[in-house]
């Protein structure tokens, strides 16, 4: 497969991204067929229904499956940590991948109460990005690392993917990104984070003004290098992986989003096989999934990260599943259609 040849070269990865395959039509078909068969009235279920086509679509096949569900948390730290853009500092990305090892974050609890499998994956040991605000956060080498890294994690077999991450300073990086691709001033795409007063709000604004002013690239894929981190570029990585595998990602938050979105400015329709779990109350989030065409499934006025309102979306996702591949049809309770 396409997917498993050496990238060497964001050359490589545009290849990758122009080969995408697309949604399954004979299993759409198959789904349009049952669907209107169901005991309740057309598309009363409303995005329930839209969750199981989409389902079929970038599996493959029909009835949707939701066996294997994983969940891979990418976690790297950032050199702009240093410059007072967090209320925490860098040591505790390492101290939280410990805790998602043992078993003790919001995540993992999430994770088995959907029967989620789980796993963290660090991203260069844990060494810092460069401060952006200098140049770029990585060199070639060290994005094509990172985001091969996030390719090999999207395994065959898998039924769903959720994504997160974990990185002191990432919410300053997806705010970067933001104002990077889509305009307007840093303000308008810088939130609290890990929840920041207001003297290092105005420090993280500052911090996003001079990293773009100083990364000035349109390109998706420089963007994310340039202003990214290492988790973001694995996130995009696990995006392309998963698409190349036929898997139906499940994206998080704002810094999850962001590597998103220098995917789809890389190439239109990236994202298409991606669900979007909810929308954060960083500010910049919701601005970001209009531009990029995506409703998220819940709104719960989280902003933790780690993959965590992702995980939680999979019970609306189950649920789903569960009623379109569970209820009767008319035909066979003999309830009467629509006339």
């Amino acid at each position: 497969m396409k997917e498993t040849k050496r990238i060497n070269t964001l050359a490589d990865i545009r290849t990758l991204l122009a080969g995408m395959p697309g949604p399954d039509q004979a299993a759409i078909a198959q789904w349009a067929e049952r669907e209107p068969q169901l005991t309740k009235p057309a598309g009363s279920l409303g995005r329930l229904e839209e969750i199981t086509q989409h389902l079929c679509a970038w599996q493959g096949s029909h009835p949707p499956r939701l066996e294997k569900l994983r969940a891979r948390v990418y976690a790297g730290n950032h050199g702009v940590a240093d410059l007072g853009v967090s209320a925490f500092p860098p040591v505790v990305t390492g101290q939280m991948v410990l805790n998602f090892q043992h078993g003790g974050a919001c995540i993992n609890q999430l994770c088995k109460a959907y029967g989620i499998e789980m796993a963290v994956e660090t991203l260069l040991d844990l060494e810092p990005t460069a401060d952006f605000t200098q140049g770029p956060a990585m060199t070639p080498i060290e994005f094509l690392s990172a985001f091969a890294q996030g390719m090999r994690s999207a395994e065959e077999g898998w039924d769903l993917l959720v994504i997160g991450e974990m990185g002191i300073g990432n919410t300053t990086s997806a705010a970067a990104i933001a104002h990077a691709l889509y305009g307007g001033e840093a303000a308008d795409w810088v939130g609290r984070g890990t929840g920041v007063d207001d003297e290092r709000l105005t420090i993280k604004t500052d911090v996003v003004a001079r990293g773009v002013a100083v990364n000035p690239s349109k390109d998706g894929l420089e963007v994310l290098r340039c202003l990214g981190g290492y988790e973001l570029a694995a996130m995009a990585g696990a995006i392309l992986g998963a698409r190349y595998k036929r898997i139906p990602v499940i994206l998080d938050g704002y810094v999850c989003c962001a590597a998103a979105a220098a995917l789809q400015a890389a190439l239109p329709g990236a994202l298409d096989h991606c669900l979007v779990g909810h929308v954060s109350v960083e500010p910049g989030h919701q601005k970001m999934l209009e531009r990029l065409g995506k409703k998220a499934l819940l709104t719960m006025d989280m902003r933790l990260g780690e993959a965590s309102g992702a995980a939680l979306a999979v019970g609306i996702i189950k649920g789903a599943v569960a009623c379109h591949t569970g209820m009767a049809t008319f035909a066979e309770m003999g309830v009467a259609g629509k006339e």
